[in-house]
């Protein structure tokens, strides 16, 4: 690992691995699934996040000095100067706020997805709580913006074994993707045994689950497709597993972060414990200048454009076939 770390770091590594088209037990895989990835924002503002959420009441959430706006649009003229479009999965909350800026969004040409309402977490919800959560998302973000949103990611990464009526609730919907499954372990979320590639989560539907990108490394799995580790860990960690899962795995990378996560003036939010507080704050001031070197490393684009697209869009990746999808990695 310390070797490819180093191999990471040296002159002219920042292009993305070109792996020839490949197949393994997990579905077929293609040339295009390993040199195209997908960029993704989870837009909430700072004192939404699920860890403030001791500290936070959903009902004060008016009394904040919001900050989204301009760190939106900060990302897009970012994504702007690196001809990069992207998916932003969005609060219902947010958009109803600021509508505008989701005008924005979408006139530059960018996917407009849902994160939910208010920031619940799924397994929060009974399955009619949660189908009136993701009905009402949809409908405000499609109205606002007038695009038709297709894509859902739950915060938190919340789809896991205890909501296993979650994907068939999003295709009934009208979602015809989900980014909502983060396949490691880790204390807030996570389903280790969940595929690492994308997948069919419902026998006989075309309903995609596209989990964020991990690496294996010694039969443990890694996380290296952004959030607070792209933060708190060297940027030549995270280069390094997204090359190793997209060249030696063939796999299409999902990397997203928040707009909060380029703002280190942010205001603190008092009463937090440390392990929050360090995974919050620290390298706020280096996120951004880290984000300009991966849009240069690595050929991004939107999630539906890349995993699926509209008829006469391009291609979509190929997805492991529902046989398989329930194997593991």
């Amino acid at each position: 690992m310390l070797t490819e770390l180093e191999r990471a770091q040296s002159p002219g590594e920042d292009t993305v691995p070109r792996a020839a088209p490949q197949a393994d037990a997990a579905g077929p895989r293609t040339a295009a699934m390993a040199d195209r990835h997908a960029m993704t924002v989870d837009v909430e503002d700072y004192f939404q996040v699920s860890a403030m959420e001791p500290r936070i009441d959903r009902a004060d959430w008016g009394r904040f000095e919001c900050r989204v706006e301009r760190n939106v649009d900060t990302l897009l003229a970012l994504f702007d100067d690196h001809g990069v479009d992207a998916t932003f999965f969005t609060l219902g909350w947010i958009a109803e706020r600021y509508p505008a800026m989701m005008r924005r969004i979408a006139d530059a040409g960018h996917e407009i997805a849902s994160h939910g309402c208010h920031h619940h977490r799924v397994s929060s919800f009974s399955q009619a709580a949660f189908r009136h959560d993701v009905q009402r998302a949809k409908a405000v973000l499609e109205d606002v913006t007038g695009q038709a949103v297709r894509g859902y990611r739950a915060p938190s990464f919340s789809i896991d074994e205890r909501t296993p009526w979650a994907h068939e609730t999003l295709a009934e919907t009208g979602h015809v993707y989900s980014s909502s499954v983060h396949p490691i372990a880790h204390d807030h979320y996570g389903m280790p045994d969940a595929p690492r590639g994308p997948y069919r989560p419902i026998a006989g539907s075309d309903f995609l689950e596209v989990p964020v990108t991990t690496v294996e490394l010694a039969g443990r799995r890694l996380p290296c497709g952004g959030g607070g580790w792209f933060r708190l860990l060297p940027y030549a960690y995270s280069a390094w597993g997204l090359r190793r899962a997209t060249g030696r795995d063939g796999l299409a990378a999902v990397f997203y972060f928040h707009p909060w996560e380029i703002d280190p003036g942010q205001p603190r939010v008092d009463g937090l414990s440390l392990k929050t507080r360090v995974r919050h704050y620290t390298n706020l001031g280096r996120m951004q200048p880290r984000l300009a070197r991966l849009l240069t490393a690595f050929d991004w684009t939107r999630m539906d454009r890349l995993f699926c697209p509209a008829p006469g869009g391009e291609p979509a990746a190929a997805p492991p076939t529902p046989a398989t999808a329930t194997a593991g990695p």
